[in-house]
C-alpha cells in the first residue's frame, strides 16, 4: 500500500521568488528521506530542498529557471506504506503509523535508535589535521553551521593555499555545538575549528542498521531486520554517501552547494562527475579533472544538458588502451608538485581568456654589459643573470601599464601599489614559482642574489609558502633550454606572464646594411578580460625598448 505526498518549498526565511538552479531527481527515482530534491540560489545563499520522506518520485512540478517561494509545490512523491507486508518485528514491537512515509526497514527496528538517543553524548574538539608543510592557510568556506548534524568524514571547512584546496572532514558523526573559525581566518595544523557533540557509542550501531535497510525496495521490508553485528550492513554504511550540509543523503550526485556552483560556472553537469572525496563526495578538484578530461578528449562532455541551458561538446571518449599489450611499460605516480600545479594550471587555462603577444628585443648591448659586470665583480661571488635585468625591466613596464599590476576581484579591479615578480623555477619534481618581493626597491645585484637563493631552495624542496605568495606578475624563462616563442599560462590571480626563450644572433637591417644582433624572443600572455590587445602590445614594446637600452629603466 502506498500514499501520495505533495512536497512543497519549506520555510526559507525571508527569501521569495528564489530561482531553481538545479533539479536533482527525475520521475521514477527512488529517493531516501532527507535526500536533496532541488537547489535554490538567491543573491545571498545557495539552498538545497530535502525530501521529508522516502519513496518514488511520481511527478516534478518545477524546472531549472523557475522561481519559487515558501509553500510552492515542487514534487509529488509516492511514499511506501509502513505496513506493506506484516513483518515479524511488527508483531513484537509497534511500528510507526501507516500514514508515516519513513522506510519500512527503519520503522521495523525503533528500539536501537531509542537506546542510542538515551546513551548521552560527548564533546569533541575538532582540529586541523596534518596538511603537510602548509601553515597559515586561509579558510575560504565553512560548510556547516551550529546545530547541524554531520556524519563522519563530512566536510566541515575548506582551506585554500596558493597551491591546493583542502577540505577538513569530521572525525566522527555528531552535532555541531560551536564553530571556532570564520571565513578569512588563517589556520595551521592543530588549530581548533569547531566543537562537536558526538553521539553515544550505541548510535553508530543504530545508524549502521538503519541506513542500508532504508535503501532497499519496499518488498525487502518483510525480511527480519539484521542485527547490529551484521558486517554486511556495516560495509554498506561505509560505502554510502555522506550527508552534505543542507542537502541530506545523496545517491545521484554527492556535492556541496559551493561545488555545484563551481561546476555550473564551468558548464559541468555534476551527475557526470565521479567523486573522489570521502564516501564519494565530489570536490572542486573532481570538477577540474572532469573539464581537463573533456578538453583532452578523456570525457565525452563537460556541459550540462541542453534543457539546463548548457551545450554539448560532442567529443569522442578518451581511448582506453592496455599499453602493456604493445611492449614493456613503467607506470610511475605523478609528483605532488605536478598534481597540485597541474590542477592550478588547468583552472587558469579554462577560466582565463588567454591571448599572447610576441615581440623581439635586441639585447646585444645589455648582454655585453652583463658580461662586463660579472668580470668586474667576479670576486663578489654574485653572478648577474639576464633574469635580474628582466625583472627590473618588467617593474618598469608594470609602472607604465598599471593594468598588468592588477587582479580581478568580482566586478572590481584591484590595482596593487607594490611590485612583486615571480619566476618559474625548474625542479626535479616540477615547476614552482618563487616571488621576488618589492623588486622596485632592489638593485640588479640584489635581485640576482635573491633569485639564485630562491632557485636553490626550490630545487632542494625547501621553499616556504610565503616565498611563493603575493606575486603581481610572473616570468617563465626557457632561455637555458631553447625554443623561439610559446604561450605561457597566466598564474591566477595575476593577469599577465612573460615567456622568454633563448636569445640568438640574427641579421638586422640598420638602414644601410645587415648587422648581427643578439635577439631575445618575448611572449606576453595576458588576461583579455582586464587587458586589451593595444595595451599588451605597448607593454611588450616598452619591455623591448628597456632591454635594448637599459638606461630607459630610470625614466
Amino acid at each position: 500500500m502506498s500514499q501520495t505526498i505533495e512536497i512543497k518549498v519549506p520555510d526559507i526565511g525571508d527569501y521569495k521568488d528564489i530561482p531553481v538552479i538545479e533539479v536533482l531527481v527525475k520521475p521514477g527515482d527512488v529517493i531516501e528521506k532527507e535526500q536533496s530534491l532541488l537547489t535554490l540560489e538567491s543573491d545571498k545563499a545557495t539552498m538545497d530542498v530535502p525530501s521529508p520522506e522516502a519513496g518514488t518520485v511520481k511527478e516534478i512540478k518545477v524546472k531549472a529557471g523557475d522561481t519559487v517561494s515558501e509553500g510552492v509545490l515542487i514534487v509529488i512523491l509516492e511514499a511506501a506504506g509502513a505496513a506493506a507486508e506484516p513483518a515479524p518485528q511488527a508483531e513484537q514491537k509497534p511500528a510507526a503509523p501507516a500514514a508515516s512515509a519513513a522506510p519500512a526497514a527503519a520503522a521495523s527496528a525503533p528500539a536501537p535508535a531509542a537506546q542510542a538517543a538515551a546513551g548521552g553524548s560527548a564533546l569533541i574538539e575538532v582540529k586541523v589535521p596534518d596538511i603537510g608543510d602548509y601553515d597559515g592557510v586561509p579558510v575560504i568556506e565553512i560548510a556547516v553551521k551550529v546545530g547541524d548534524m554531520v556524519e563522519k568524514e563530512q566536510s566541515l571547512i575548506t582551506l585554500e593555499s596558493d597551491k591546493a584546496t583542502m577540505d577538513v572532514p569530521s572525525p566522527q558523526a555528531g552535532k555541531v555545538k560551536e564553530i571556532k573559525v570564520k571565513v578569512g581566518d588563517s589556520v595551521g595544523e592543530g588549530a581548533l575549528i569547531l566543537i562537536l557533540e558526538g553521539a553515544a557509542a550505541s548510535a553508530p550501531a543504530a545508524a549502521t542498521q538503519a541506513a542500508p535497510e532504508a535503501a532497499k525496495p519496499a518488498t525487502a521490508a518483510a525480511a527480519p531486520a539484521p542485527a547490529a553485528k551484521d558486517t554486511g550492513a556495516t560495509h554498506a554504511l561505509a560505502q554510502a554517501p555522506a550527508i552534505v550540509p543542507g542537502a541530506g543523503r545523496r545517491s545521484i550526485s554527492h556535492a556541496s552547494p559551493s561545488v555545484r556552483k563551481f561546476a555550473r560556472e564551468l558548464g559541468v553537469d555534476v551527475a557526470r562527475v565521479n567523486g573522489t572525496g570521502p564516501k564519494g563526495r565530489i570536490t572542486q578538484d573532481d570538477i577540474r579533472a572532469f573539464v581537463k578530461g573533456v578538453l583532452s578528449g578523456a570525457t565525452a562532455t563537460a556541459a550540462a544538458p541542453a534543457a539546463a541551458g548548457g551545450g554539448e561538446l560532442n567529443l569522442l571518449p578518451w581511448p582506453k588502451i592496455d599499453f602493456a599489450k604493445f611492449g614493456p611499460i613503467d607506470a610511475k605516480p605523478m609528483s605532488r608538485i605536478k598534481k597540485i600545479s597541474g590542477a592550478n594550471l588547468h583552472r587558469n587555462w579554462v577560466m582565463i581568456p588567454h591571448v599572447t603577444n610576441n615581440e623581439d628585443a635586441d639585447i646585444t648591448d645589455l648582454e655585453a654589459f652583463r658580461v662586463q659586470l660579472n668580470k668586474e665583480n667576479e670576486k663578489s661571488g654574485v653572478k648577474v643573470t639576464m633574469l635580474a635585468f628582466l625583472i627590473k625591466a618588467c617593474v618598469s613596464a608594470l609602472k607604465k601599464h598599471p593594468s598588468f599590476n592588477a587582479s580581478l576581484d568580482g566586478d572590481n579591479l584591484v590595482f596593487k601599489q607594490y611590485f612583486n615578480v615571480g619566476f618559474a623555477a625548474d625542479t626535479p619534481n616540477g615547476l614552482v614559482v618563487p616571488v621576488v618581493k618589492n623588486a622596485d626597491k632592489k638593485g640588479v645585484f640584489e635581485i640576482a642574489q635573491e633569485t639564485s637563493d630562491l632557485a636553490k631552495a626550490a630545487r632542494d624542496g625547501k621553499l616556504k609558502p610565503d616565498q611563493m605568495q603575493g606575486g603581481c606578475f610572473s616570468i617563465s624563462s626557457l632561455g637555458g633550454i631553447g625554443g623561439t616563442y610559446f604561450t605561457p599560462i597566466i598564474n591566477a590571480p595575476e593577469v599577465g606572464i612573460l615567456g622568454v626563450c633563448r636569445s640568438s644572433m640574427k641579421p638586422v637591417w640598420d638602414g644601410k646594411q645587415f648587422v648581427p644582433r643578439l635577439i631575445l624572443p618575448l611572449s606576453l600572455s595576458y588576461d583579455h578580460r582586464v587587458v586589451d590587445g593595444a595595451e599588451a602590445a605597448r607593454f611588450n614594446a616598452h619591455l623591448a625598448q628597456v632591454l635594448a637600452d637599459f638606461r630607459r629603466v630610470m625614466l
